[in-house]
């Protein structure tokens, strides 16, 4: 089979090895496509150095390849796999407090770039067919966006800031939409607030030296019950989660890969605000799947490129030269 490997900053090398042997309690699964994003890009270029060599690779759909393995993955089911899994305890592994006891995929465990895989059944989720590949591809971003909604606490009715027009953003957005709660969407970047507007995101706001204002004239004067900031997105203040809030609000700092942010908490604390921190989403993959198939968070991409395995290395060169890319541009990595 082909397996690509992160050998080094800037070097993925494409190489040739036998198909998984069995292992009791796991499925081989063949790799069909991976929906390409900003970790990865981040791991090519050396912003995040891990262990090397790693198989990058974080959100992936396949099919399980081998006959009579489990009653609930039969050969040729179509399977979501889990980006975020729990570490195995050997129990002889020194453990390190300072980090959580779940591996993140393509970034601190090997990762889905290759033919097949070998899967735990608790590390996948079988698809339904009213959910298409690229909705799939989307599942971790709906799963995120439902565990940061409940994280909040948002009630019917209330003003919710979403800071990040990425496309975890936009999805939490219109998950608080399904669920009756007013979002306000804000981002430095006119481009991306439009193409919210596009996906129906009406209270749509640049962050900008007005923005207090236009949100207490949006919310009658009282800003916000609660707020997310997105660690994703890009070229945007944090604190604006902070000082958009009204008294005794809650924060959420909401992403799939940990990020090293400089807080200013004096209007946290004054404000007697609480926070909350979500990143890892596998437990809620089952209920993304609901919500998908009700059509409950969802984009339409303006576009969708369809990138080869042995090109992907030019095409993360390009994330150096264009870091601010189109968030309605899908990127996906097709091994058939």
């Amino acid at each position: 089979m082909n397996v690509w490997k992160l050998t080094a900053a800037g070097r993925l090398e494409g190489t040739k090895a036998e198909n998984p042997a069995p292992v009791e309690g796991k499925i081989r699964v063949r790799v069909t496509k991976i929906l390409v994003n900003g970790v990865d890009a981040a791991l090519y270029l050396g912003a995040i150095k891990p262990k090397y060599p790693l198989i990058p690779g974080r959100l992936a759909i396949g099919i399980v390849a081998e006959e009579g393995a489990h009653l609930l993955f039969p050969k040729g089911t179509r399977v979501l796999l889990h980006a975020f899994r729990r570490e195995e305890d050997t129990g002889v592994q020194k453990r390190d407090f300072e980090t959580e006891e779940i591996v993140a995929c393509g970034q601190t465990a090997d990762g889905f770039l290759s033919d097949f895989v070998l899967v735990s059944p608790s590390d996948m989720t079988p698809l339904p067919d009213a959910v298409n590949d690229e909705s799939s591809l989307l599942l971790h971003h709906i799963a995120l966006s439902q565990a940061t909604h409940e994280a909040l606490g948002a009630q019917k009715g209330q003003h919710v800031a979403v800071i990040g027009a990425n496309l975890l953003g936009i999805l939490l957005c219109r998950l608080l939409i399904y669920r009756q709660i007013v979002p306000i969407l804000i981002d430095a970047d006119p481009a991306n607030l439009e193409y919210a507007r596009a996906c129906g995101v009406y209270y749509s706001l640049e962050a900008d030296d007005s923005l207090l204002e236009n949100v207490a004239q949006i919310t009658g004067g009282r800003l916000v019950s609660g707020a997310v900031y997105v660690t994703s997105a890009k070229g945007n203040d944090p604190t604006l989660a902070f000082r958009v809030c009204a008294r005794e609000a809650t924060v959420v700092l909401s992403g799939m890969a940990q990020s090293n942010l400089v807080l200013d908490f004096s209007s946290a604390l004054k404000k007697k605000l609480s926070l909350h921190c979500v990143w890892s989403c596998s437990d809620y993959a089952e209920n993304a799947i609901n919500l998908s198939a009700n059509h409950a968070a969802e984009v339409t991409p303006r576009r969708v490129n369809v990138i080869k395995p042995k090109d992907l290395g030019e095409f993360f060169k390009t994330y150096a030269d264009h870091p601010e890319r189109d968030v309605s541009e899908y990127n996906i990595v097709s091994l058939v």
